[in-house]
Order: structure tokens, then sequence, then C-alpha cells
């Protein structure tokens, strides 16, 4: 049986260093007051994303948010100002190269918000569906297949909706449509008897209540002239995004694509090439203007570059001299150490040429470099230790972006013992994508900052195929019962879980779905997720995704050097083609935290900090014209 055990703290005993305390700082997070872009701790639940959604609807439009339908238009509101319509870089889910195997849409909602903050419209929407599905219930999000499109429909209760109709709510067009009289949100398919009507942005355009009919570009609505293809349960969501330092470890965020020199270019995703700046980018869009949405009479004018990829710069520098390198192992022994990384992003790349997609040719450079003098062989692996890369022989500057590119997590093996690195000046640099539009940012006047930590992190087993196979230990994939089972050396808080199955054209709604957990050895089976089902509602078209996600959450209270199993089985022989698991672990009491922001403004450049030594507030006075280019964390002893 494979176990995942994590040696951070448990080795500091077994090796006899019970003088050495650990400290780390697990689920750093920070929100400014900044009114559209304040930050993580705004949005980094869903619970914070609805208040921040409300919050930021009321003061726009007026209007509490109260009902379904408001609820759905804070939602639509905000995700039109923070997320864009781009080519993102696939993960390779299945173990067949990122341009192989089966389903490649991103539909995972955490990572697809932090890591990229951009898709196409099939990915978004597929991503929403789980937002919706904690705001308003089970199945009340759905795709939609359109021409040469893929919209999106949320189920709406109460008033005008009486039981229920859905509602067209495009992220990916920013449309939506109201009757005639302004009372309630239409639908595709009973929009289909008069397209023209309704996408005219000149048809009463006092009905929309502010919100202009395809506020990107006035064409967009003959999309709506097809109304083909409903998925129902599209996406899921794992766990919060949270991020865990160790001691000597910084992570600095960038605003602006181009690192530190404003040169070196690392992303996952299409090189547009625009105006010279590689990588991801979006002329219409309303990030980076949220202003400008409500009431806009004309639309988004064409601006290159009007939105951009950011970067998540983690660089870690181990110490060997006093065992504080151990908060960052997951095995050692008299002949090896191995690292772990984990992020709530994902691994960039500088492709080796200009072509659109070499992100996925050999050859990238600055995802993963490590410096120093040491002098042993290092080995990669993406599948907790299943597997190894063939190992290289280190030197300084080397360079090994293209064993983890597209990826969130790998384990890095030094063959030398601590003793043996001490002295080696062993520096790992990771460089990460990240949505800008979720980085906390400086305001003019002033800027309040407000700090936490949750002690928290997360130790993932998916999603990727290959990384989940190594945790299964009955059943299997392409099957319709798996079971994946782990050990983790840390006090496990709470456990996601989620499975994609093949669930067929037309989805049977009488098929029930479950997922449970046992920590007594299989002895009885606690619920994760029970009589999950692809509910059937409202009006249809004719035909279906012949697939669907079934996932969920528990609170457990897990001691460490536990056994955990996670079981995904239905009643109605449908297999499961991949699952994956997530644990939110425990970590040890917190180090204070230094926090350094470096922006421009209208008398220059700035550069600031301040040591957090718990929750609280730092007022930075900024000036104006504020324009922030960095964030960076980096506990402090």
């Amino acid at each position: 049986m494979k176990f995942l055990i994590h040696a951070a703290c448990v080795l500091v005993i077994s090796l006899g260093l019970a003088g050495l305390a650990c400290a780390e700082v697990g689920d750093p997070q920070i929100r400014t007051d900044h009114p559209w872009y304040p930050g993580e701790l705004a949005i980094s639940t869903f619970d914070r994303l609805f208040a921040t959604q409300a919050e930021t609807y009321q003061r726009v439009t007026g209007q509490r948010v109260d009902t379904d339908e408001q609820k759905a238009l804070a939602s639509w509101l905000w995700r039109n100002t923070h997320y864009w319509h781009g080519e993102a870089g696939r993960r390779d889910l299945w173990g067949q190269g990122f341009q192989g195997g089966g389903d490649t849409r991103l539909r995972e909602y955490w990572n697809g918000l932090f890591g990229y903050g951009f898709g196409l419209c099939g990915t978004t929407h597929s991503q929403w569906t789980a937002e919706f599905e904690h705001m308003l219930g089970h199945g009340r999000g759905r795709g939609v297949g359109a021409a040469g499109h893929n919209a999106f429909e949320v189920f709406l209760q109460g008033k005008s909706y009486a039981d229920g109709r859905w509602a067209l709510l495009d992220h990916d067009l920013s449309t939506v449509i109201f009757d005639e009289a302004g009372r309630r949100l239409l639908g595709l398919g009973e929009m289909q008897q008069n397209v023209d009507r309704w996408i005219a942005r000149g048809f009463k355009p006092e009905r929309q209540r502010g919100w202009l009919v395809c506020g990107l570009h006035p064409n967009d609505g003959n999309s709506y002239r097809k109304y083909a293809v409903a998925e129902y349960l599209a996406g899921y969501a794992g766990p919060p995004p949270m991020v865990h330092l160790r001691r000597g470890e910084r992570m600095r965020r960038y605003f602006e694509p181009g690192l530190a020199d404003g040169k070196t270019f690392v992303f996952w995703g299409r090189n547009y090439n625009t105006r010279g700046i590689p990588g991801p980018e979006r002329s219409r869009t309303w990030v980076n203007q949220p202003e400008r949405m409500y009431g806009s009479q004309s639309g988004t004018p064409h601006r290159d570059g009007q939105v951009r990829f950011a970067n998540v710069e983690y660089v870690y520098r181990p110490n060997f001299s006093n065992g504080d390198y151990r908060e960052g192992l997951v095995a050692e022994d008299d002949d090896s150490v191995t690292f772990e990384f984990q992020t709530p992003y994902i691994i960039g790349a500088t492709p080796p040429n200009d072509s659109t997609w070499a992100i996925y040719d050999s050859g990238c450079r600055n995802g993963l470099v490590l410096s120093g003098n040491a002098s042993c062989q290092v080995a990669i692996s993406i599948d907790a230790g299943s597997t190894w890369q063939a190992s290289q022989t280190f030197s300084d500057r080397l360079d090994l972006t293209d064993a983890v590119k597209g990826r969130s997590q790998y384990w890095l093996r030094f063959a030398a013992n601590g003793r043996e690195l001490a002295g080696s000046h062993l520096l790992i640099r990771t460089v990460c994508q990240a949505n800008v539009a979720v980085l906390p940012r400086l305001k003019d006047n002033g800027t309040t900052i407000t700090y936490e930590a949750s002690e928290s992190t997360i130790r993932s087993m998916g999603p990727e195929l290959n990384l989940a196979q190594s945790f299964v230990t009955d059943g299997g994939f392409g099957k319709k019962v798996v079971t994946m089972s782990a050990r983790s050396a840390r006090p496990v808080k709470r456990i996601y879980a989620a499975a994609h199955a093949a669930s067929g054209s037309p989805p049977r709604p009488d098929v029930t779905y479950r997922i449970e957990y046992s920590l007594d050895e299989k002895k009885s089976w606690q619920p994760i997720v029970k009589d999950w089902s692809v509910p059937r509602r409202g009006d249809e078209p004719n035909d279906f995704w012949s697939q669907s996600f079934c996932y969920g959450s528990a609170d457990v209270d897990m001691p460490d050097n536990t056994n955990l199993h996670v079981r995904f089985q239905n009643n109605g022989g449908k297999r499961f083609l991949r699952a994956e698991m997530q644990l939110v672990e425990q970590t040890a009491p917190s180090d204070s935290m230094k926090v350094t922001y470096h922006w421009g403004e209208s008398t220059g450049e700035r550069l600031e900090s301040h040591m957090f030594r718990s929750s609280g507030n730092w007022r930075l006075a900024t000036g104006t014209d504020v324009r922030s280019h960095w964030v960076e964390f980096e506990p402090a002893p």
C-alpha cells in the first residue's frame, strides 16, 4: 500500500533533534481596502467571495443582494471584472502529455481562478458551476452549447421565477438578457423564437437595468442563435487556495509580466506576443477597468494588453546548519533528502521559441531553477515518489522546468544528506503564473492591509491521473468503484474529494454517487458526499455532455500518522474516469511574517515592509497615481 508521509516535524524527533522546534507559516493571506482588487483574504473561500461580491454589487448598483437573481448578478459582475477570455495552457490530466488524453478542459474552480484567471468560454463556465453549487444549491448552474460558443445558465427561483427558470448568465460574452418589461432574466431556450430582438443593444435598453447587451462586442449575440447541449455538473471545486512557506523561503507576487528584470516572461497559456510582450493577454475585458462596466452604453474598446498574466516567484534557501531545512522535507535518510513543493498557482515556463504553443516544447526555462555548489545527483518526481525522472548532476543554474511545468506540485530529491549539503548555498527557485485580479492591490491616499494565517496547508493527490494513481489501493480508474488511501504525519482538519464520472447522455437522475472516508481501516465509513445525482430540471436542449463531476468535503479530526481511505462509488455502474483528493493539514504555530510592498506613485518609487507577529492591520501611507509592482511574504523566525 502506498502512503504519503510528511517528515517535516516527525524527523526532528526520530533523528534525535528534539531541541529543534518546527516553525513555518501555513496559509498566510492579506487583503487591502482596494475597492475592486483587495486580494486573497477577501475571496479565498466561497463565503468570503460571496460577501465581497455582495458588497461590490451594492456599491455599484445601490441594491442589496437578497434574492437569487441579485446573487447571480453580483457573481456575474465580479467574474466579468476578475476573469477574462484567453487560451489557457493545459494540464497533463491523463498522463498522456499536455496535448493528449481525454477531456482536457480545466474544470477545477480555485486553480482556474488563482493560477490562470483566464480561459475560453467552456472553461470559465465549467468552473463557474462550482460557485453556484455552493451559492444556490445542487445543480443550479450549467453550461449550454450555443453557436460556436459555450454559454452559461443559472436556475433562479422566487418572485418572477416562481418555482424556477433557467436564465442566461454569460460571463464570457458579458451578457444577460432581461425580458421586455425588465422583470426577469431570460434563458437561452426561450430566446430562440426572436433572437434578433433580444441581442439588439437598441431594443428598450432601459429594461437591462444598466447592463449592456454583449458588453465586450456588439456582434457577440449571434452565438445565441443555437441552443444545443446541456452540460450538468461540468466543473468542480477542490480546496481553497493556500500557500505554505517554510523558514528560508519567500514568495513574491508580481502584478505585471517580466519579473524583477522586466524581461523574464514565465507563463502557462497561449503566447499572443502582443506588442512584443510574450504570453497571454486580452484586449477586450472589464478586468482593470471594472468601474466602466455598469451603465456602459458602448462596451469595452479594443486596447492591446488591457489585461495580462501575473507571476508568483518562490525562492527557497534551506538552512542545513540548524535543521530548519526539515520543514520542507517529505523524506530523509543517510544518503538523500527529498523536498516537496505545492502551490495554488500553476508552474510556468519561458518557452524556447515564439510560436503560439511553445510552452509544450522541450527546452523551456525559468519555471524551476536550482542554484548553488552541491556535488550530487538530483531527481524529480511528479507522482509523489512512485516514479522518478532520470537523475541529473547538480550544477549551478540547473534548469528543471520541463519536468514540472504546467503542474502545481513536485518532489525534488538530492542524493546527499543534510550534512553534505551544508555550505552548498542551495537555492530552489520556482516561478508560477497567477491571475493579476486576485492579487492584493494598493490604492491611492493610504491603504489598510489586513493579515491572517490559518496555520493550514494543502496536500494534493491529483488532479493529474498519474499522481492520483499513486494512492489507489482498491478498484481503479475506469471502474465503478475506486478507493484512494493516504497517511499524513500532520493532523488533518478537512478532506476534499472529487471524481470525474462517465455519467452518460442523457444523464440518469436516478443514479446516485457517493464519496465516503474511513479512519478505522475500513471498519466504518463516513460520508463526504451522500446520494449525489445529476438533476434534470426546467427546459432542456436535445443533447447532453456525457460526463459530470461528483465532489465535496468533510471536516475531520484526524490525528497524525493515521491511515485514511476515501472510496468513490455509484449504484448505476458508471465508470470513474479519474478521481482526486486533498487534505487540509494543521501546520506548526506560525512564525512572524514580513510583508513588503514595492509600488510607484506620483512622487516616485516606494518600498516598505511590516512585521506581522499575528493577525492584524498595517496602514501604508500610499500617495496618488499608485501602481502596485510586487508584494512579498517572508517568514521571520
